[in-house]
C-alpha cells in the first residue's frame, strides 16, 4: 500500500478515535442483542411479495454501497409501497433474477432507472420501473431515531453529496478511516 496513504488513515484514525468510542458505545447494545439472519435470496422476494400487497417492511441493510448514509448491519431502513418515483429516492430494485439492490435513482427516462449507491463511486445499475419493490421511506438508527426520506435536511444532505461525485471517493476514504 502507498506508505502516504497508510500515513493518513493512520492521521485520520487517530484524530477520529474519540468520535469512534462514542459511536462504538452508543451501539453496543444493539451489537450485544440476539439477532436472526436470513439470506436476501429467502428474504428478499417476501418484502417484494408484502411491499406488492400493500404492508411497510423493515429490513437491516447489508453492504457499504450506501455508504455514509447507511451503514451494514447498523442501519435499518423502511420500506413502503410508492405511486411515484423520483431523482434521489432511495429503492429497493431487482436488477437481475434473483438479484436485489438497494440504491438511490439518479435518473429517469419514461420507465427506464438508473441506480447507484451512495459509496460507489463509478458503475451503475438499470431496472425499469417493475423492477422497484419499494421506496424507503423511513431511516432507522439503531439509538431509535427515525429519519424521513422526505425530511428537507436530509434531501438538501443527498442533493449535496451527488455533487460530490467528482471528489467522493477520497471524501469515501477519510468516512471509512474514521468509522
Amino acid at each position: 500500500m502507498n506508505p502516504i496513504k497508510v500515513f493518513i488513515k493512520a492521521v485520520a484514525r487517530f484524530v477520529a478515535t474519540p468520535w469512534r468510542r462514542a459511536k462504538q458505545q452508543r451501539y453496543a447494545e444493539r451489537e450485544s442483542s440476539v439477532r436472526m439472519e436470513l439470506p436476501n435470496d429467502k428474504l428478499l422476494p417476501l418484502v417484494r411479495q408484502y411491499v406488492a400487497e400493500g404492508e411497510h417492511v423493515i429490513i437491516s441493510v447489508k453492504g457499504y454501497s450506501m455508504r455514509p448514509f447507511l451503514e451494514h448491519l447498523r442501519d435499518r431502513v423502511k420500506l413502503s409501497p410508492w405511486t411515484e418515483l423520483h431523482v434521489g429516492d432511495a429503492v429497493l430494485a431487482e436488477i437481475a433474477p434473483g438479484h436485489f439492490v438497494l440504491h438511490r435513482i439518479i435518473e429517469i427516462h419514461g420507465r427506464e432507472l438508473t441506480l447507484m449507491g451512495d459509496g460507489n463511486t463509478r458503475g451503475t445499475e438499470s431496472c425499469t420501473v417493475d423492477d422497484v419493490c419499494g421506496v424507503v421511506t423511513e431511516y432507522l438508527r439503531p439509538n431509535g431515531h427515525v429519519l424521513y426520506a422526505s425530511d428537507e435536511k436530509l434531501q438538501h444532505r443527498i442533493r449535496l453529496w451527488r455533487r460530490l461525485l467528482p471528489i467522493r471517493r477520497g471524501l469515501l476514504f477519510f468516512y471509512k478511516a474514521t468509522v
